[in-house]
């Protein structure tokens, strides 16, 4: 028979128990709850490079696509480029404007030389002074220095001491009045009235140093510049010293230049090169019309459709002309002058279409 006390006991270890079980329960449901939480990223991670995977084979199948339309697109343009940087046109006026002469190729004589330095000096042939035939007195000067005269032309009238008779002075060549001396009324002299020089050739008188001497003989073609005024001309050895400077020990060889158009000075310096050999090539260009064009030398040659560069090699060259060795043939027409404008305009094209 139960106490009292195990009665009172009963219900409140029946309400323990229930409560024990309600909170393990709700226990295993935070558990299981945190659990999948848990679980969760990580399956996501795991999935995600599967789910990335395909968009980046699409991606590299079109960076491929794109690639390839790039390649295409820039093998359109280079070629494209290249037809366009090949040629160069210009019409007759603007060859004009810009100075620029085209010539055919050639043979030409490459010249092997000897380069000296000279002075222009006036032709001793060329110089003329004019005096009074009898003593008298001036009535008449009909020139003055810088005046351009021809022979016979009446230069002064004089009366004469003896016969009173006037009688003429005439010029004897053609040239021009450099000096003048007396004036009307005054008695004439022993000196010359006029000067008169006519500069239709000049000398250069040509410094040789003891080492050349033998290398330079009359009858030598000399070809001389004055570069400071862009001048050039050919003439010939005339005459060789056979006297020396005993200062320096120079002798001085003299050549004949034609002066027709006056555009040589007595007194300026000028640069000679006097030809010792020559030797004849088939085919040859003006070496102003070498250009250096993506690390080539090129000739710029005409074509039906304008302007090429054309790649040349060369060989034998002098002051003037190079052999070209191949790349030209003998008649083909080429910028022979001025040929670095259409460099620079084919500079200017490239640079346009690289940007």
């Amino acid at each position: 028979m139960k106490t009292t006390k195990q009665k009172s006991l009963k219900p409140w270890l029946i309400i323990g128990l229930l409560a024990a079980l309600l909170i393990g329960m709700f226990a295993v449901d935070i558990y299981l709850a945190s659990a999948a939480e848990t679980d969760k990223p990580a399956n996501e991670t795991k999935q995600m490079p599967k789910a990335a995977a395909k968009p980046a084979a699409h991606n590299d199948e079109d960076s491929e696509k794109a690639h390839d339309h790039d390649d295409e697109d820039n093998n359109g343009q280079e070629e494209h480029g290249g037809h366009e940087e090949s040629k160069i046109t210009l019409s007759n006026e603007q060859l004009r404007n810009t100075g620029i002469q085209v010539v055919k190729a050639g043979p030409i004589a490459i010249r092997q030389t000897l380069p000296l330095y000279g002075v222009i000096t006036p032709s001793a042939d060329g110089i003329q002074q004019v005096t009074a035939r009898f003593p008298g007195i001036i009535r008449q000067l009909n020139r003055k220095p810088g005046d351009r005269v021809a022979a016979g032309d009446v230069l002064a009238t004089i009366e004469s001491n003896e016969s009173l008779k006037v009688y003429s002075v005439t010029a004897t060549i053609n040239g021009v009045i450099t000096d003048r001396q007396g004036a009307v009324g005054e008695q004439t002299t022993d000196a010359p009235l006029f000067t008169i020089a006519n500069t239709s050739t000049v000398w250069v008188d040509l410094t040789l140093f003891p080492r050349d001497i033998a290398q330079v003989k009359s009858g030598q073609v000399v070809r001389v510049a004055q570069p400071q005024r862009g001048i050039s001309g050919e003439g010939s050895v005339i005459y060789v010293s056979t006297h020396a400077n005993p200062v320096n020990q120079s002798t001085i060889a003299r050549a004949s230049l034609d002066n027709a158009e006056g555009q040589w000075f007595a007194g300026h310096f000028v640069n000679a090169e006097v030809t010792l050999a020559e030797t004849k090539v088939a085919v040859a260009v003006r070496n102003e019309a070498l250009q250096t064009h993506e690390g080539k030398t090129v000739v710029f040659v005409r074509e039906a459709d304008g302007f090429e560069p054309r790649p040349v090699q060369v060989g034998r060259a002098d002051s003037v002309y190079t052999e070209i060795v191949s790349g030209l043939v003998a008649g083909d027409t080429y910028v022979a002058t001025n040929s670095f404008i259409l460099k620079s305009d084919l500079g200017k094209e490239s640079a346009e279409h690289e940007h």
